[in-house]
């Protein structure tokens, strides 16, 4: 379903590849991106919206974002809590998209990968 080029799912990679334990899966014919097995970030949350990015937010974040035309619920994911972004607009933040991604990876990390996490940030 996606090409591995994607210059979409390539900027959402670069975003992840740092973390620690970050495993890259193809399931349902998408990318998705874990620690370790737990995922924290899905490209494509359905056929018609390819470009967006199901992601774990911060529980009290969520209302916030969902009153943001970007951000909707996913199938599937959103009864867990999840949430879409529309990544297919020329003007998206990428450095806000980080923060979300960074808050995902917190939201399933595992103690141990946290504190991995933690002892980059400090370098």
């Amino acid at each position: 379903m996606f090409d591995p080029a994607d210059p979409v799912v390539a900027r959402v990679r670069a975003i992840c590849v740092d973390y620690p334990e970050f495993a890259e899966v193809e399931a349902w014919g998408r990318p998705t991106f874990r620690a370790g097995k737990k995922l924290f970030v899905v490209m494509g949350s359905s056929m018609d919206r390819p470009h967006t990015m199901v992601f774990k937010p911060d529980p009290d974040e969520r209302p916030a974002l969902l009153t943001d035309d970007r951000f909707f619920v996913p199938p599937y994911f959103g009864p867990g809590g999840w949430l879409g972004m529309d990544l297919s607009v020329e003007q998206t933040d990428w450095q806000f998209v980080a923060e979300l991604i960074d808050t995902s990876y917190r939201q399933v990390a595992l103690k141990r990968q946290l504190a991995a996490l933690d002892d980059l940030q400090l370098r």
